[in-house]
């Protein structure tokens, strides 16, 4: 279990960290956060390690440029298989996670990569790239991921508590 939080408006920065802080007991072992006040993005993360045990599995997990950051909860079951080809296709990889596995296929093949994902997951993507952010989780709707869209922008987070942190209005 690890957690997610994050908005893409006008949302203040120190909300972000009550979210992430909201989440702690999702993810005791790490956490982070990614905030680009020009594009009013934030992204927030805690981490349960179970996969790569390593720094190297750290979130937000960003892209080589720093371009494209990742947030993610959940477990790709397939993440092997995907790794070896974007190893056949030149990818270089730092650790041992699924998370950058996801990472490297979004960099990859764009939003596309989603349909290829077996696993239960959700996620939130910010591609300074193309100026968009992606939320998105697994068609199943295993792993929890609530939304709030309000006069400041969208946020989501893992839980409602920490997605009243960002938005208080979503009561």
């Amino acid at each position: 279990m690890c957690g997610i939080v994050g908005f893409s408006g006008a949302f203040d920065r120190s909300a972000l960290d009550r979210g992430v802080a909201a989440l702690r007991h999702r993810g005791p072992d790490d956490s982070g956060t990614f905030f680009d006040p020009a594009a009013g993005v934030g992204l927030g993360h805690t981490r349960l390690s179970i996969i790569d045990l390593s720094p190297l599995g750290h979130q937000p997990m960003e892209g080589l440029d720093g371009a494209v950051q990742l947030v993610f909860n959940g477990e790709i079951y397939n993440y092997r298989e995907l790794r070896a080809e974007l190893e056949s296709l030149g990818h270089r990889f730092r650790g041992h996670s699924d998370t950058e596995v996801l990472l490297h296929m979004y960099l990859q093949e764009g939003e596309a990569c989603l349909r290829r994902l077996n696993g239960i997951f959700a996620l939130a993507l910010y591609d300074r790239r193309h100026g968009h952010t992606v939320v998105a989780r697994d068609a199943l709707g295993v792993k929890p991921l609530y939304l709030a869209a309000t006069h400041r922008g969208v946020a989501f987070a893992s839980e409602i508590k920490g997605l009243l942190q960002l938005a208080p209005e979503a009561r």
